[in-house]
């Protein structure tokens, strides 16, 4: 019902910034938490940020916080993650996902997601 594309990666420089978007192709993303999660080569997915249905509530991790932007245009079903300051440990495929809160649940699990998009490379250089 709902399919993701995220875009916007590339190659960049350490501290420069990008902007990264993931918009439905297919569906609504207004009724969602959307979140983004990355993986690094060798590593394990993590949760990068997620913001709520009304746009009002965000979550980062630790690593990006202060320098990674979510954001979100319902009317345009598309979700943005601002990236300044950008280091070579945020080099990693970028996924954003859409999911259903459930009581207990923070949102922060990739389990807890239902949709995802194909991801997009993200790579800094030193």
């Amino acid at each position: 019902q709902v399919q993701l594309v995220e875009s916007g990666g590339g190659l960049v420089q350490a501290g420069d910034s990008l902007r990264l978007s993931c918009a439905a192709s297919r569906g609504t993303l207004s009724s969602y938490t959307m979140g983004w999660f990355r993986q690094a080569p060798g590593k394990e997915r993590e949760f990068v940020a997620h913001i709520r249905r009304s746009g009002g509530s965000t979550l980062y991790a630790d690593s990006v916080k202060g320098r990674f932007t979510i954001s979100r245009d319902n009317a345009k079903s598309t979700v943005y993650l601002q990236m300044n300051s950008l280091k070579p440990e945020d080099t990693a495929v970028y996924n954003c996902g859409a999911g259903t809160p459930i009581a207990g649940w923070s949102m922060t699990r990739q389990s807890e997601y239902t949709y995802w998009g194909q991801g997009t490379q993200v790579t800094v250089s030193s």
